[in-house]
């Protein structure tokens, strides 16, 4: 028995050793096997080059690990895909059933390039390879699962030759449960960084591709948009964008129908700039905030809790030619429409615009609910450059607030404020049906806003700008099946007409004429200018205005000596307390000189009192006016082939009347530029100047004003107590630069009694026979 028993403890040896060297074998082996042939096929398959770092392979156990995997781009210049580490483990008994399924795969610091020129993709070539023959309609023996994926620290690259943009996100993090195959839905968790900036987004999706549905849940947090900016490169000739997302929301809806989809939660857009460069913008907000309780186009609903707007900015710029919007987008908006027309180019900021196109289109006609509705601290920007002189208004700050815009209530109301800078202020009420647009009430009031404010125009139209005035607007509307019926008043108070101002570029008015008829008694124009007609088509009424400037004409002439006193009166008190410069002015007037004379008398005459003076500086305007005259002056020189330092009083008058949008001007400055973005005259004769030159001169004529003001008081040993306080840059309310003058002690005796002439002419016996007077003539007219 020993030797038998020897002979089969033997065999079993043999056995035992043959199976463990064969299991060592092949897991020494199947893995460089593994290797070479997933590298030899894989390219054969897929049209790629693939190559690997160390592969390992479990066939007992169904385990692969595959390191520092790289797939090539066709052409193999360049890395299409890559990880760090790809592990799976395949099932190996379902193979018995013909059921391929890997039920775990996960790849470590995955790494991908997404290459698109124009409509094509640099992954178009499998889906060809991989895209099933339709002809052939034998189904597959084979039934294929691949469960619980998880894709660690991935980094993923998109780039778009054309326009071009270049983004990515990365530490991509996504878990899900896997597709088997007699499931018709996939779900993932993800996480991820933008790539470009700040901000992240999590969150859960669900997809069934059978019917296309899909469920999105997602929480987005400062997530920087800055590939919008790049996409915004194709549309405009220039300019910068930047914003990042807030979001909290929960969504259905179907892949195939951009209409059907069911949303709520809050979108909030922060710290939007989008603008000429990153110091000059166009328009920004610091937040814009919509919450929403029921989003769904194809159910008709649009319910909003609130939609809020933080601080937003307009800019808007007229230029000789064109504005600064179509000086960006091109002209009516070319370069969109270029885009937007061109169906083989993608865009993502065109395809954004489409979509919310699509959501939006039958608001007004669904049921519409905005609980709360405000526009906080917003400001709104008007500069004209077209005129010889910049013009510019300001409504700021602005206040939008609603409460309750809903489609089922009668009516919906809005209020509006705003300051108008430099003065001024406007407030709107409206009350308006929410079912029809063309039934509302609204009443408005403009009030306080100086009517210097408008001396480029009045200047460029009439020659003639004014120095005072205040022009107040206010009226109520009615309007029913947009039919109005309105009542609008105009008053103009105090308007005053200055000297004129001659130039090759403005027009001739006798706007001193036209005041004579338009204003009333106690220098007012006051008018009622009816509305009525239809909102697309409304007629103005101007039988008021006509029928007051026929009645002037009566009424003005017994009571011009009134007039006059009061005009004259309040010019004297006015200049006891002001002194006005005029543009670029140094030297004195005759009767300003006069006034500093009598001041200095006064101090003689009071030795314990004293002035403080107080310098107001219109600085924008003038340093306007000095950089037109300096560019003027170096062209003038050249045209006339002078070299002198000061011009003679002649030649100075010459530049002084010679246009700005001359153009012989204009093509000098052309010539002499440098630089982008010169689209006004004051941009280009500022850097053909200088601005150091420019301040330079603006400090040096307000030395030379203050040296001009002193020199009376200086005769009479009196400066000592006169007091110039620093100067305040400001745009003053009667559009010029002047000296506001305070008296420490008592009041000269020429101001007290113009107060007290003043006083006796405000009384009420004069008003009264005026009119009595006005009531007559009215009856005759």
């Amino acid at each position: 028995m020993k030797p038998q028993t020897h002979k089969l403890r033997k065999t079993f040896i043999i056995i035992t050793g043959s199976i463990v060297i064969a299991i060592v074998a092949v897991i020494l082996f199947i893995s460089p096997i593994a290797k070479y042939v997933g590298i030899k096929y894989g390219e054969k398959y897929t049209g790629r080059q693939i190559k690997t770092g160390l592969v390992y392979v479990n066939p007992f156990t169904g385990f692969v690990h595959i390191s520092n995997l790289k797939v090539f781009e066709p052409n193999g210049d360049s890395v299409f895909f890559s990880a760090k580490g790809v592990n799976a483990t395949f099932a190996l008994f379902k193979l018995l059933s013909k059921n391929i399924e890997i039920s775990e795969i996960t790849l470590d610091e995955p790494m991908g390039t997404i290459v698109q020129n124009n409509k094509d993709l640099n992954f178009d070539d499998l889906i060809v390879r991989y895209t099933p023959d339709k002809s052939d309609t034998t189904p597959s023996a084979f039934k294929f699962n691949i469960l619980n994926v998880t894709i660690k620290n991935g980094t993923f690259y998109y780039r778009e030759k054309v326009i071009p943009i270049n983004y990515f996100i990365k530490e991509v993090n996504i878990e899900s449960a896997g597709w088997h195959w007699k499931a018709d839905t996939i779900g993932a968790n993800f996480y991820i960084l933008s790539g470009t900036g700040s901000g992240s987004a999590k969150g859960n999706i669900t997809i069934n591709f059978n019917n296309l549905d899909y469920r999105v849940a997602a929480v987005v947090h400062k997530f920087d948009l800055k590939i919008l900016g790049q996409y915004l490169k194709a549309l405009t000739n220039y300019g910068t964008f930047s914003s990042n997302l807030d979001a909290d929301i929960k969504a259905t809806g179907k892949l195939n129908d951009e209409e059907n989809v069911t949303a709520k939660g809050l979108v909030a857009l922060n710290d939007f700039h989008f603008g000429r460069n990153i110091h000059n913008d166009y328009a920004s907000f610091d937040r814009l905030v919509l919450k929403i309780d029921e989003l769904s186009p194809k159910k008709h609903k649009y319910l909003f809790d609130s939609l809020f707007l933080s601080h937003p900015f307009f800019k808007y710029e007229l230029y000789d030619s064109l504005d600064n919007l179509q000086r960006m987008f091109g002209k009516n908006g070319v370069n969109i429409s270029a885009v937007y027309d061109d169906h083989a180019r993608f865009n993502l900021i065109i395809e954004i615009a489409k979509y919310l196109e699509v959501l939006v289109k039958n608001f007004f006609y669904s049921n519409y609910k905005i609980n709360k509705l405000a526009i906080y601290n917003g400001c709104f920007i008007f500069n004209d450059y077209s005129i010889s002189e910049k013009f510019s208004i300001e409504a700021n700050p602005i206040y939008v607030v609603s409460d309750s815009i809903y489609k089922k209530h009668k009516r919906v109301d809005v209020s509006f404020n705003s300051g108008i800078q430099p003065y001024g202020n406007l407030s709107v009420t409206l009350s308006i049906d929410p079912k029809d647009t063309g039934n509302f009430d609204m009443k408005y009031n403009l009030q306080n806003l100086p009517v210097s404010i408008s001396n480029p125009y009045l200047i460029k139209y009439t020659s003639f700008p004014l120095d005072r005035g205040t022009l107040e607007l206010n009226g109520t509307w009615k309007v029913r099946n947009s039919i109005i019926n309105s009542e609008n008043h105009l008053v103009v108070i105090d308007p005053r007409v200055t000297r004129r101002i001659r130039n090759k570029n403005t027009s001739w008015i006798p706007l001193p004429l036209i005041m004579s008829f338009v204003r009333e008694r106690g220098n007012v124009i006051d008018y009622e200018i009816p509305i009525t007609g239809n909102l697309k088509n409304p007629k103005f009424h101007f039988r008021d205005v006509i029928l007051d400037m026929v009645r002037n004409i009566f009424v003005k002439p017994p009571t011009t000596p009134y007039r006059m006193e009061v005009k004259n009166i309040e010019n004297k008190i006015e200049k006891l307390l002001t002194l006005k410069w005029e543009i670029r002015q140094s030297s004195l007037m005759s009767d300003q000189e006069r006034f500093l004379n009598k001041m200095a008398d006064f101090l003689v005459h009071n030795p314990k009192d004293s002035i403080s003076v107080y310098p107001i500086q219109y600085a924008e305007k003038e340093k306007e006016s000095i950089l037109f005259f300096e560019a003027k002056k170096e062209y003038f020189l050249l045209a006339n082939n002078k070299k002198v330092l000061f011009l003679s009083k002649d030649d100075s008058i010459k530049v002084e009347r010679m246009s700005v949008k001359e153009s012989l001007f204009v093509h000098y400055l052309n010539k002499h530029v440098r630089g982008n973005f010169l689209f006004t005259i004051q941009d280009k004769c500022n850097n053909f100047i200088g601005t150091d030159i420019i301040n330079d001169k603006f400090d040096q004529l307000n030395k030379e004003r203050e040296k001009t003001f002193m020199l009376p008081f200086k005769k009479k040993s009196v400066e000592n107590r006169i007091k110039i306080n620093t100067a305040e840059n400001n745009i003053p309310y009667n559009g010029f630069s002047f000296y506001k003058i305070v008296y420490n002690g008592e009041l000269p005796k020429a101001l007290i009694k113009a107060y007290k002439q003043m006083d006796e002419l405000n009384d009420e016996a004069p008003r009264k026979g005026y009119e009595k007077e006005r009531e007559k003539i009215k009856k005759e007219l």
